[in-house]
């Protein structure tokens, strides 16, 4: 990899990070703080400005689309929106610190359900790396102050149907 290619990687995941945690931050203010109860809203914007970024993308050539069936955007648009409304709401009844625990649980459960379903197999490395996280996302959860049932609940919700998505766009992409 070049040093060029090596620093344009860097700067992405950076600004994925960024940009990432601004939007919980700011989700989190309109949600609890000033009181904006569109959680749904929320995502149909979250949604409205990924498809315009893409686009624009698009245009200025930083990739090539490829075809896909109307039926299988159609399944991923609803995953992917139920997954993004679902943290969303999430957002709402909980802390910022138990949301971006749950997002961090969503990478254990969807090797469990590969492991339990598809038979994948995943090295020693892998499981004691998930084995630590889970350790971490256990205690944080435990010491999160404002847990509550309904919050726990969308949590668990989001991370299901994040996991699907996950793996049915992982299962379409090698078909």
């Amino acid at each position: 990899m070049t040093a060029g290619l090596q620093l344009g990687v860097i700067g992405s995941l950076a600004l994925s990070v960024a940009s990432s945690v601004a939007i919980v931050i700011c989700n989190k203010a309109l949600i609890s703080t000033l009181g904006f109860p569109f959680a749904t809203t929320l995502t149909s914007w979250h949604l409205m400005v990924t498809y315009c970024t893409l686009h624009v993308a698009q245009r200025l050539h930083f990739f090539e689309p490829k075809a896909i069936d109307g039926h299988t955007v159609i399944l991923f648009g609803f995953l992917n929106g139920t997954s993004i409304g679902l943290l969303n709401l999430s957002l709402g009844f909980n802390s910022i610190g138990f949301y971006q625990m749950t997002k961090l649980a969503i990478i254990p459960f969807t090797v469990l359900l590969e492991t339990i379903f598809l038979n994948k197999r995943f090295s020693e490395t892998i499981k004691l790396s998930l084995m630590v996280l889970l350790l971490g996302v256990g205690i944080a959860s435990v010491t999160d102050l404002e847990l509550n049932l309904l919050g726990s609940v969308l949590s668990g919700l989001a991370i299901g149907t994040t996991c699907v998505g996950q793996i049915s766009q992982t299962q379409y992409r090698r078909n």
